[in-house]
C-alpha cells in the first residue's frame, strides 16, 4: 500500500507503510544525505526533529524552506533524484505542483520543504519539539 496523503495536524503520511527491503543504509545515514542534498540546494532553516521512541511512521524528520515557489519544487525534484540514484530510494511526495509545501517521504526519513509563509502558518516544528520535563528546563 502506498501513502498518498499527510494528516494536516502532524504533517505525517497517513495510512499503513509499505513492506520495505533491508537496505544497505541506516536511518541515519539516510538524514545525513537528505541534510546534505537541501543544504546543498540552499534550503533555509533545516531543523531535524527526531521522531525515534515518538511515532512509528519515521525515524526523523525534517523542515526546511525555499526562498520561492520555484526553489522548493527544484529543493524537493533533486533530493528525490538524489536518493534514488544514490541509493536506489524511490520516494512518494506530495504538493510539488503548487510549491507551497512538498512532503516527502524517504521511508524513515519524512521531509516537508515550505515556503516561509506557509511553514509560518503551520509551525510543524512547534508541534513536534521536545519540552523539557518540569525542573530539566534551560537556565
Amino acid at each position: 500500500m502506498v501513502l498518498t496523503h499527510s494528516d494536516p495536524a502532524t504533517g505525517l503520511p497517513v495510512g499503513p507503510r509499505p513492506a520495505h527491503a533491508a537496505s544497505d543504509y541506516t536511518s541515519a545515514e539516510l538524514l545525513a544525505l537528505v541534510i546534505a542534498s537541501v543544504e546543498d540546494d540552499k534550503a533555509e532553516e533545516v531543523v531535524e526533529i527526531d521522531l525515534r521512541g515518538r511515532s512509528s511512521i519515521a525515524d526523523f524528520m525534517v523542515i526546511c524552506s525555499g526562498r520561492s515557489s520555484r526553489q522548493v519544487a527544484a529543493i524537493a525534484d533533486k533530493l528525490m533524484d538524489r536518493l534514488k540514484t544514490g541509493l536506489g530510494l524511490v520516494c512518494r511526495s506530495e504538493g510539488k505542483e503548487q510549491g507551497d509545501w512538498v512532503l516527502i517521504d524517504a521511508g524513515e526519513v519524512i521531509v516537508h520543504v515550505f515556503r516561509p509563509e506557509v511553514r509560518e502558518f503551520y509551525q510543524l516544528e512547534k508541534m513536534w519539539q521536545v519540552v523539557p520535563a518540569p525542573g530539566q528546563g534551560a537556565i
